[in-house]
Formats: structure tokens, C-alpha cells, sequence
């Protein structure tokens, strides 16, 4: 299923457009792009959420809950891989890496902010904070979450990260560098092609296990 198919579906009728925000205790209608600087947004309506998934990037950003322990930000190619489900979750697709920060802190306490920001036309930063988690390929519910996805049945596909999201903020965007897109680099599919589901899953219990913390990633069996 293309992510932003659906969207109006998806959001439900009641949804409100032009974006509402909150400033101080009190409602403030804006035009979606140009607006106050540093708004609050009630949630996702149609209108954010087909922003949301044509932005060829988004950033993951997550920590453990020890004082001295790491945090982790990681960029994200959105080939399709990140859906509004609801006008409260969002979910995109975890392609495999040599890490596993995101999944492990998110066992651990749930804590994560997504960032998008507009590299052409209006300027504009999004961050969706809430409580996430892994939704692993393994796992019983991963049909039903990748059915989002149009992708979800490629090789190096690791989980599904679902959203909770629980505060939506706009904000400018006016130092964010403007940039032409080119393409999405091929290099995932090549790589997880050659190695193909077994060697993926050897690549998990290798490099997925543990997180730079020594927290708990994930149990590949």
C-alpha cells in the first residue's frame, strides 16, 4: 500500500484544515506553511499529513535513560517507508543497520521524536514526539503494520517503528539550507539482496543483540 494513499481515509472526515495550533492557552489558525514560529499542533490532519510523507527525509532521535548514556540520531530515506496511521501514530519502515540504538532505547523507555524539515519550497520543521516501539518482523503483528508499506516485504526489512504521538510541533525552518533532491541511494536493496534472508538474520544476531549501552536490542532465534 503506497503511505499516502488513503490519507483522507485514514484521518477520518472530522479532521480540521487549515492546521490548528495553541499558543499561550488559546487557538491560533494558520495556513499550514508560513505561519507562527513554534506552534503546537493539535494533531494530524490531511493537509500535515500528506507533507509528512513526501519529504524524502525524516530524523529519528532517541536516548537511553542513564544520565551518561548515548544518544542517537539517525537519518532516514523515506522511499514510502513512513505512514500517518492515525491522526495520533505514525509508523515507518526499520531497514537493517549495523546498529540497533533505536529498538533497544525504545524497549527500554519508549522515548522518540521524528524531525522532518522541508529542504525546497516553504520553509517548515515538524517533530512528532511520543512513546514508540518495535514492531519486529517475527512478530505476529508485523502483516498487519507493513501493510503501510509498499516495501515491507524487502529483504533487509528489520521491524516496524510505530508512534504514539502525543506532542505535534511547527516550527520555521528558516536555517534549514535549501537543497535539490536527487534520488535514494540503491545500496540497502543491493546489499541485503546479496545477502539474503539467512544472512540477514545472522547479520541480526551478530550486530542487533546489544546496543552501544550494552542495552537489549532484539533475540534473534
Amino acid at each position: 500500500m503506497d503511505s499516502s494513499g488513503g490519507v483522507a481515509e485514514r484521518l477520518g472526515r472530522g479532521l480540521q484544515s487549515p492546521v490548528l495550533r495553541f499558543e499561550s492557552g488559546r487557538r491560533l489558525q494558520t495556513n499550514g506553511n508560513n505561519g507562527p514560529v513554534g506552534k503546537a499542533i493539535e494533531h494530524i490532519d490531511v493537509q500535515l499529513s500528506e507533507w509528512l510523507v513526501h519529504q524524502p527525509v525524516f530524523f529519528v532521535a532517541t536516548a537511553p535513560l542513564a544520565a551518561d548514556g548515548l544518544l542517537n540520531c539517525s537519518p532516514k530515506g523515506n522511499r514510502q517507508e513512513f505512514a500517518v496511521v492515525s491522526p495520533h501514530r505514525v509508523a515507518y519502515l526499520d531497514q537493517t543497520g549495523s546498529g540497533v540504538e533505536t529498538i533497544a532505547h525504545l524497549r527500554e523507555n519508549g522515548r522518540i521524536v521524528v524531525m522532518f524539515c522541508a529542504f525546497t519550497g516553504p520553509p517548515r520543521i515538524v517533530r512528532l514526539h511520543g512513546v514508540g516501539r518495535a514492531v519486529l518482523r517475527d512478530s505476529s503483528e508485523f502483516a498487519t503494520m507493513a501493510s503501510h508499506f509498499s516495501g515491507a516485504s524487502g529483504m533487509g526489512v528489520r521491524s516496524v517503528i510505530v508512534v504514539e504521538v502525543d506532542r505535534i510541533s511547527d516550527s520555521c525552518g528558516y536555517g534549514v539550507p535549501l537543497m535539490n533532491f536527487e534520488d535514494h541511494r540503491p545500496t540497502m536493496d543491493q546489499w541485503s539482496r546479496r545477502k539474503g534472508l539467512a544472512g540477514i538474520r545472522d547479520y541480526w544476531a551478530e550486530k542487533n543483540r546489544r546496543s552501544i549501552d550494552d542495552l537489549e536490542g532484539f533475540d534473534v532465534s
